[in-house]
């Protein structure tokens, strides 16, 4: 009776431990993305998750799914919800639902020039991250795609002139449909896929895009001429469902967060450059950047402010978050709800 009791007493310990401390098991987290293969972007990812994999000692691994193959960014977040997929590196705006603030950096002569940008990303990647962690995702830092141009197979100059023209946006684009709104176009919204058979087809003849996207996306094979005047800021970053990452062990979270942040910077850091560099390769291949007058200049950059102002209403953004943003825009609309 004695070792029975003694035995059950070993039994009762041992099921106390095991229910106390908790059993960290391998974990391999899926992301999604739409660059391709090869790309800057997806060897530093692999860099940082063989990393991850050494430094974890294999509790931690990442599977990529590059190129698009698990579909847009709309499709990668119901995957991510529906448990199929763990996380993506998507574009910033993709998360405009859960955290409306993502859509800041997109809104128009937001910033002067890169450097601005950078110097005001200082204080507000921080707040954005930690905006977008509340609403179930982690973030670990901001990629710049760099700027967006008017690029079209045709030279645009003015406002009529972009009226004449066959404009795409993207799917879900509301800085986009405000833009176009405010200029009185009806623009074409295809998915990033169908974008250059539809430039091809002659479906569309305009597209708004970076230097870097148009030569990663071939659409700078249906282009000749690019509108020399920075539209909007694009960012892409790389996020992970949070109820995903919580159930990794606290040391192998931070040594996430560690090596995927500095892949990040790096990423970041090497666009700038990539993008500069893309410029000069589209003029390489006659592609013609066209400058605007200082008339017709005024005349764009009055979209700012109805565009602005539409979306403030419709996201009703942190108020701290948008005063850090456009603190060095001079003449941004005042935050109101």
């Amino acid at each position: 009776m004695k070792n029975t009791s003694k035995r059950l007493n070993i039994l009762l310990a041992v099921t106390l431990l095991s229910i106390s401390s908790p059993v960290v098991l391998a974990k391999t987290i899926k992301i999604a993305t739409l660059s391709p293969e090869g790309t800057f972007w997806m060897k530093h990812m692999r860099v940082g998750a063989k990393e991850i994999k050494e430094k974890t000692q294999g509790r931690v691994k990442f599977k990529f799914y590059p190129g698009g193959v698990m579909g847009n960014d709309e499709n990668v977040l119901r995957k991510i919800r529906i448990g199929q997929l763990h996380g993506g590196a998507v574009t910033a705006g993709t998360l405009s639902q859960s955290t409306p603030d993502v859509t800041l950096y997109g809104l128009p002569y937001l910033f002067a020039n890169l450097d601005d940008a950078a110097e005001i990303r200082k204080t507000t990647d921080p707040m954005l991250s930690k905006e977008i962690e509340k609403n179930g995702f982690v973030n670990f830092g901001f990629a710049q795609g760099g700027f967006t141009y008017l690029m079209s197979k045709k030279p645009i100059r003015s406002l009529d002139d972009l009226r004449q023209r066959k404009s795409w946006i993207p799917e879900k684009s509301e800085v986009g449909l405000s833009v176009y709104h405010y200029v009185g176009v009806a623009p074409i919204s295809l998915p990033l896929s169908d974008v250059l058979t539809g430039l091809q087809t002659g479906l569309i003849d305009t597209v708004t895009t970076s230097p870097i996207g148009a030569l990663a996306l071939q659409w700078h094979t249906h282009i000749g001429y690019v509108t020399d005047q920075p539209l909007n800021y694009l960012a892409a970053m790389l996020i992970i469902d949070k109820k995903v990452f919580n159930k990794l062990s606290e040391t192998d979270q931070a040594t996430v967060r560690e090596v995927m942040e500095k892949v990040y910077r790096k990423i970041d850091q090497q666009n700038k450059v990539d993008n500069i560099a893309a410029r000069e390769a589209l003029i390489n291949q006659g592609v013609k950047f066209i400058k605007l007058s200082e008339k017709d200049k005024v005349e764009w950059e009055r979209i700012d402010d109805s565009v602005i102002n539409d979306m403030l209403k419709k996201y009703k953004y942190n108020k701290a978050l948008y005063e850090a943003v456009t603190a060095n825009k001079r003449d941004a609309p005042k935050y109101h709800h």
